[in-house]
């Protein structure tokens, strides 16, 4: 399982609103702002995102490398999946698969994709399996 992960953008507050707008629907609307130098030296300075207590998606000023990183997030419905899809494309994101069932995994994988403004794939997914008896 993953902790945690950090993803470089171009431009740190557009990137903040973007994903604050675009987790939300998912319950992902905990944010920390970390100080690079509270951490080792070099460490760079963070914007987090989160939810249930914990921190791991975080963002960093950087050169962006869009296309070379995907993330997928957990929903815990298709209507979460729909939701999340339609405030991303909102918040200024690129569609990237409108929201359905995506056969060639499973029958029961639904997701919809989106494409940040640093061109960053996303996907938000429902895998009814890992959340209901089946």
């Amino acid at each position: 399982m993953l902790d945690h992960i950090f993803l470089s953008v171009s431009d740190l507050d557009r990137s903040v609103a973007f994903y604050t707008a675009a987790l939300a629907p998912l319950g992902i609307r905990t944010r920390v702002d970390y100080d690079g130098r509270d951490g080792p030296p070099g460490h760079p300075d963070l914007k987090g995102f989160g939810a249930n207590g914990r921190i791991f998606f975080w963002l960093r000023a950087g050169t962006a490398a869009g296309g070379s990183t995907h993330v997928g997030f957990v929903a815990e419905s298709e209507a979460m999946v729909d939701e999340a899809y339609a405030t991303a494309m909102r918040a200024g994101a690129a569609d990237n698969g409108a929201p359905g069932a995506r056969l060639y995994y499973d029958p029961r994988y639904y997701a919809a994709g989106v494409i940040d403004p640093d061109g960053y794939t996303l996907e938000f997914v429902y895998k009814s399996w890992q959340h209901h008896p089946s």
